[in-house]
């Protein structure tokens, strides 16, 4: 794994769980992980159950006992890692969002789809996905439940920037993260949507805004989402928030807002879907649980009504516990670990792939083409 910070930690609990709970047919084993500072990364690799350390990605990809390299890394070495790491016989996980530009996730799928005629694979890590009551909503979309879509609406609202005085990160500088919320959070839910609907976005009409436009520099290092700064004041060259609307293949119609400037809201990702039949609630602050209308009740009955999705028939709960006992959000990456060497051992293609991770860039890259055109409508190549 390259990479130890929040998504590191993220990523190496899940690959340290993984063969503890599900039935595997490859044993994931904790090789080597990679970080600049060598005392930092030794550190992160005793607290995580890594076996070696290392300070240059390059010596990790070079390894022989690493046969799957993890890019927990900021956007902009994501390309140069990932590549690398194709050419050299590897499989690779890469988090999202997949690159910081459309050439670059360009490059980086046409690296997979060469490494795919060699027997490797390419994933790119959206999470959400792997949150049970969400694969069971796709469920209940593929089945027709809802009928044909008629609305998807997405919010994603943190407030980790409310402070004006919160330091100028990397999340907050466009070299190192390609964009702000639109990157960072706007990717999770382009990408969710279209998983759930099961269908893509064909064009968007947008505008962003970047409300403080100059925070302290670092000071330090920073941990997660939390860090300090100094005196001095730099630019900030990312957005806070973006809202936009978008349309569906089908016809259907699409709205979106992330922003991490929403005071109150920690991680309040929530997704509604309208059909002609039904309509689809999820709340991640409640992720347990998915709301389902079923517009065939009678009306006298009719309601959204509360699903526990804890049962073991429920898509990743044959692993866990008995009904009624809640996962978290470290669990998805549990199951994104599941689903990749499952991948590996079968030869197939993971979902999703870089080409999946090409196309929300694209989305992103519209959304960007159309706020700076003061919310022209922009279609989405495909």
């Amino acid at each position: 794994m390259v990479g130890y910070a929040f998504m590191g930690a993220a990523h190496s609990q899940g690959w340290r769980t993984v063969g503890r709970v599900f039935d595997l047919p490859l044993r994931p084993v904790l090789a080597a992980v990679c970080g600049r500072d060598a005392a930092a990364v030794r550190a992160a690799a005793d607290r995580h159950g890594w076996a070696a350390a290392e300070t240059d990605w390059r010596d990790l990809v070079a390894r022989d006992d690493v046969q799957v390299v993890d890019v927990c890394t900021p956007g902009d070495s994501h390309a140069e890692i990932a590549i690398a790491a194709l050419e050299a016989g590897k499989h690779v996980l890469c988090e999202k969002p997949l690159a910081n530009s459309v050439t670059e996730a360009e490059a980086m799928t046409a690296a997979a789809e060469r490494a795919r005629g060699r027997g490797q694979v390419a994933m790119v890590g959206f999470n959400y996905r792997r949150v049970p009551a969400m694969a069971y909503a796709r469920q209940l979309v593929a089945e027709g439940r809802l009928g044909a879509l008629r609305h998807v609406r997405v919010t994603y609202l943190q407030d980790w920037l409310v402070d004006p005085d919160f330091p100028l990160t990397w999340r907050l500088r466009r070299e190192h993260a390609g964009s702000g919320a639109l990157g960072d959070l706007g990717a999770h839910i382009v990408d969710l949507a279209q998983y759930v609907a099961g269908e893509r976005l064909v064009g968007v009409s947008a505008l962003t805004e970047t409300f403080v436009r100059e925070r302290p520099l670092l000071a330090g290092a920073s941990a997660g989402l939390s860090a300090s700064g100094g005196a001095e004041r730099g630019a900030v060259t990312v957005d806070d928030a973006a809202v936009f609307t978008g349309r569906l293949a089908s016809g259907a119609l699409a709205t979106f807002e992330a922003t991490r400037m929403a005071a109150g809201r920690k991680n309040a990702l929530r997704l509604e879907l309208n059909g002609e039949c039904g309509s689809l609630a999820f709340d991640l602050e409640r992720l347990n649980e998915l709301s389902f209308y079923d517009g065939a009740d009678p009306a006298e009955s009719a309601g959204f009504r509360r699903i526990l999705v804890t049962e073991r028939d429920h898509p990743y709960l044959e692993a866990w516990w008995p009904p009624g006992h809640a996962l978290g959000y470290e669990h998805t990456f549990t199951h994104q670990a599941r689903d990749l060497v499952h991948a590996i051992a079968a030869g197939a293609g993971p979902v999703p792939s870089f080409a999946d991770g090409l196309q929300v860039q694209r989305v992103l890259a519209a959304v960007e083409e159309s706020a700076e055109k003061n919310a022209v409508y922009t279609p989405v190549p495909l």
